[in-house]
C-alpha cells in the first residue's frame, strides 16, 4: 500500500487531513479549531509522504517529526500522525487502540474543560455560579477546569490585580508578578468554587501561563488545604515555546498541591528534563499538538516510570480529536487521569460525523469502542456541505 495524496480542509475552522492510497482507504486526522491558518503547513508535507506505506507509521514520521514545533506548528505533524493510524486500523481490520499495545481499560475518564458558558465577570461569585453550572452537564463529570489568574479575566477585570501594564493582545501575553490583592482575589474564587464542587467533584485550575515562581508557590501553598486537583500551566503553557523545568521543579518541591504542564510542548525529547528532574506531579500532553497519539502514549510509559500522572489536553480537537483521544487513552498505564473532553464548535459536526456513541459520555466516562481504525468518519454528503471555496475536491 502506498500514499497517493495528502489534503487538507478547513471544515468549521478545523484543520481536516485526509491521506489517500493506493488501496482505496483513507484515513483522517485533525488539528484544534484555532487554528485554521494551518492548510499550508499541512500540504507542505506532502511531498515528504506520497509514495510511503501508511501502515509504517514510524517510518513516514521520521521524514517529517523534525520540522515541527511547539503548539502551533507541530499540529500539523499530529494531524499527519492521525491520519496514518487510521489508515493503519483500517487496513488490519482493528482499532487503534489494538496497534498501540492494546486497552487496558474498556472506558476512558474525561473531564470538563470545554462546556462552558462566558463568565459574568470575575468575582468570587461569579465563578461560583459558572461552576455550578458546569457540574449541571448532562455527562456528569467527575472533574472540572476553570481557568484563574492569568488564563483568565482577572487582569483585566480586577482593579491593581498585578503590577505592570495589562497586555490585551497576542497569545497568554501578560506576565508578572501579583500584587497581595490580586493573589488574594485568586484564592477566594478558589474557595468559592471548591464551596460548590465539594469532595464529590475535583476542580482542576488553568492558572497561565504567566505566574512568577513566589506568587506560583504562594498560590500553591495557599490552596494546599482545598485538595484541587492540579494547578496547570503556572510559569509556562499555551504557546508558550519552552518547558523551563528548573522553574518548575522549585515549585512542585515547596507544595503538595499537584503541578502540571504540557499542552504545547512538542515530542517526547522536550519532556524528558521534566520527568528527569521531577519537576512536575501531572503532565497534559494534547495527541493534536506533542506529534500525534503513539507520540502521547511513549510520553505516558516515560511519565509513568518516574511516577508522574497523565491528563491529556484536547479542548479544541474536535470530534476526529476526541476519537483519537479514546484510542489512546484505554492504552495508557494507571497513571492515567482523564483527558479533557473537546466539544464541536459548530453543532452541525455531530450530523457529518458518524460512530460516536450517543450519548458519547456517560457519567464522566466514554465506552471504548471496536470499529476499525479511529473508528469515525465522514457522512460526506452532508460535510461537503461544510466545505469552503476551492476545497470542493476534499473527499473525491
Amino acid at each position: 500500500m502506498k500514499i497517493t495524496d495528502l489534503k487538507c480542509a478547513i471544515i468549521g475552522n478545523y484543520p481536516v487531513v485526509r491521506i489517500t492510497t493506493d488501496a482505496g482507504i483513507d484515513g483522517f486526522g485533525q488539528a484544534e479549531s484555532y487554528k485554521p491558518y494551518l492548510k499550508p503547513f499541512v500540504l507542505f508535507y506532502k511531498d515528504l509522504i506520497v509514495g510511503e506505506d501508511p501502515t509504517d507509521v514510524e517510518r513516514v514520521m521520521l521524514n517529517i517529526r523534525r520540522m515541527g514545533s511547539f503548539k502551533p506548528w507541530g499540529a500539523a505533524v499530529s494531524a499527519i500522525e492521525m491520519a496514518l493510524w487510521d489508515i493503519a486500523g483500517k487496513a488490519a481490520g482493528i482499532p487503534v487502540y489494538k496497534l498501540l499495545g492494546g486497552k487496558i481499560r474498556d472506558k476512558v475518564l474525561v473531564y470538563n474543560g470545554a462546556i462552558r458558558k462566558p463568565m459574568k465577570g470575575s468575582s468570587p461569585q461569579d465563578y461560583a455560579e459558572n461552576t455550578a453550572w458546569m457540574l449541571e452537564a448532562k455527562e456528569k463529570f467527575k472533574i472540572v477546569k476553570q481557568g484563574i489568574g492569568y488564563h483568565s479575566g482577572m487582569p483585566q477585570n480586577v482593579p491593581n490585580f498585578s503590577y505592570g501594564e495589562v497586555h490585551t493582545k497576542g497569545r497568554s501575553a501578560n506576565r508578572g508578578p501579583l500584587t497581595e490583592k490580586g493573589l488574594k482575589h485568586v484564592v477566594a474564587c478558589v474557595e468559592a468554587m471548591k464551596e460548590v464542587v465539594g469532595d464529590a467533584v475535583g476542580l482542576a485550575l488553568d492558572c497561565g501561563p504567566g505566574w512568577t515562581i513566589p506568587d506560583a508557590i504562594r498560590l500553591a501553598r495557599a490552596v494546599e488545604g482545598l485538595n484541587v486537583m492540579w494547578l496547570e500551566d503556572l510559569l509556562t503553557g499555551d504557546y508558550t515555546p519552552y518547558v523551563m523545568a528548573d522553574q518548575y521543579r522549585e515549585v512542585t518541591r515547596s507544595t503538595s498541591t499537584p503541578i502540571h504542564t504540557g499542552e504545547q510542548i512538542f515530542l517526547r525529547q522536550h519532556f524528558k528534563e521534566l520527568f528527569e528532574k521531577q519537576a512536575v506531579n501531572i503532565i497534559g500532553p494534547d495527541p493534536a499538538d506533542v506529534g500525534g497519539i503513539a507520540e502521547l502514549k511513549w510520553i505516558a510509559e516515560y511519565a509513568d516510570l518516574h511516577g508522574i500522572l497523565m491528563a491529556p489536553h484536547g479542548t479544541g480537537d474536535g470530534l476526529i480529536g476526541l476519537a483519537a483521544l479514546v484510542q489512546v487513552s484505554a492504552t495508557l498505564p494507571r497513571s492515567y487521569i482523564a483527558f479533557e473532553y473537546p466539544v464541536a464548535q459548530n453543532g452541525w459536526w455531530y450530523d457529518i460525523i458518524e460512530g460516536l456513541p450517543d450519548p458519547i459520555v456517560v457519567d464522566s466516562f466514554i465506552e471504548v469502542w471496536d470499529r476499525p481504525g479511529l473508528g469515525v468518519t465522514f457522512n460526506v454528503k452532508e460535510a461537503k456541505k461544510h466545505l469552503s471555496d476551492g476545497e470542493g475536491d476534499f473527499f473525491d
